[in-house]
């Protein structure tokens, strides 16, 4: 608030200056005063009220019978505490049921790791079984060329009649057995290394069942922790420590889930705290600003005034009142302040250190000048002033003036400039 604004300090001049060749014949007795140097802060006092910092609705999220309500009104409750308990016995079986489910997914799982192992152990018999045929082929193959050249060498000698073609034919049949024998082997190996790919498929195919089989049991368990989350909405639970304010249940009664028309079961308030809302008027809501110090005064309890500052604002006017909302938290240490409570809010807007101030009965006002009476050599003298803020009886004097400037205190706007007057010093 600026002096242009002010009320009580808009005092006109009430005659012209005497002209210069005008001798004053009289001589005014006035009082005086210097400036003084202090702190002034500017307030607004607003009508308040006390509000709960936490009020909580609580609905059912399910449909079920009551089974208990363990609160009733005005009741202390602490978080997570037990305020009703519904009855919703096919919610329990269905825990039951996926339980279960899970069990089974864990079973089929381990099934799956085991039969990963064994089709391993298959795929390293395969390979032993690969080493085992290529030995085989090794060694037939070792014989068929032993038995190549020992029929080259018997057919010869039977030519020249050295030995009977009995034991040449003989030789040749050893032959063709070890040829055989050659060609047993290539295919043993064969058959080997085929059973070895179908080992390592057959490994594939069982990491592939235990990746099923672990999706299978991650979805079985999912589905267990729905179910306990909607049994566990079976008992309606304290969301702080507070105070239950209403209760409109009893043990019994069917409760659907939450609609937008129906009446909560509870209604539960947060006591560790509390805010109280002032709503502020237009011209002053721009001095408001989030920690102004601010003062509660309780209607019911005239004698306890409560210290705080303002916590929040709403930042914008209501289109409805002009107004701004301050809201200021206080603590609420055993439960005193309740909410409902009528209040007077008191929140300095302005504050000014080591102000020059000077009383507002010193001011005077012609049109647009702002002026007071000064004392000097015996006369009064118009000294010019610039104002700052207003508290109470005394305003700031931003400028025109010093500290040791003798200012006329009372009706200084029946002076004129010049006019003789006789200081009358305040008592000190």
């Amino acid at each position: 608030m600026l002096v242009a604004g002010i009320g009580g300090c808009g005092r006109s001049a009430s005659a012209p200056a005497p002209s210069t060749d005008v001798k004053v014949a009289t001589t005014t007795r006035v009082s005086i005063t210097k400036p003084q140097r202090k702190t002034l802060n500017v307030k607004t006092t607003q009508p308040a009220r006390i509000e709960a910092f936490e009020e909580t609705p609580l609905f059912s999220k399910i449909a079920g019978y009551v089974e208990e309500v363990h609160v009733d009104i005005g009741d202390k409750i602490a978080k997570d505490q037990s305020l009703v308990t519904l009855r919703v016995p096919e919610l329990a079986d269905d825990v039951t049921q996926k339980a279960a489910l899970v069990t089974q997914a864990e079973a089929q799982l381990n099934q799956a790791e085991a039969n990963i192992a064994a089709m391993k152990a298959s795929v390293e018999t395969a390979t032993a079984k690969i080493a085992e045929s290529r030995a085989g082929t090794t060694r037939a193959a070792g014989d068929y060329e032993r038995w190549n050249s020992e029929y080259q060498r018997v057919r010869e000698l039977a030519g020249k009649g050295s030995v009977t073609e009995k034991l040449a034919d003989e030789t040749l049949n050893q032959f063709h057995a070890a040829e055989a024998a050659r060609e047993s082997a290539d295919a043993a190996v064969q058959s080997a290394e085929a059973a070895a790919r179908q080992a390592q498929a057959n490994v594939a195919n069982a990491e592939a069942d235990r990746v099923a089989a672990d999706a299978h049991l991650g979805v079985a368990k999912a589905e267990l922790a729905r179910a306990k989350t909607m049994l566990n909405y079976t008992v309606i639970r304290a969301p702080y420590d507070g105070v239950v304010t209403r209760r409109t249940v009893d043990t019994g009664h069917f409760v659907q889930p939450a609609a937008s028309s129906a009446a909560p079961l509870l209604v539960v308030a947060r006591t560790d705290k509390v805010r109280v809302f002032v709503e502020i008027p237009e011209l002053e809501a721009t001095g408001i600003q989030v920690g102004n110090p601010a003062v509660v005064h309780l209607q019911a309890a005239p004698d306890s005034d409560i210290s705080g500052m303002v916590t929040r604002t709403s930042w914008s006017l209501d289109p409805m009142n002009r107004s701004l909302r301050a809201e200021i938290d206080l603590p609420n240490d055993g439960a005193r302040l309740r909410p409902g409570t009528y209040a007077t809010g008191n929140i300095e807007t302005a504050r000014r250190e080591n102000a020059m101030t000077i009383p507002t009965t010193a001011i005077v006002r012609d049109g647009t000048a702002t002026f007071c009476y000064g004392v000097v050599d015996g006369k009064a003298v118009r000294l010019p002033i610039q104002l700052g803020i207003r508290s109470g009886t005394e305003v700031e004097v931003i400028g025109g003036i010093n500290d040791e400037n003798r200012i006329v205190s009372v009706h200084p706007e029946s002076l004129s400039p010049g006019q003789p007057v006789e200081a009358s010093e305040p008592p000190k």
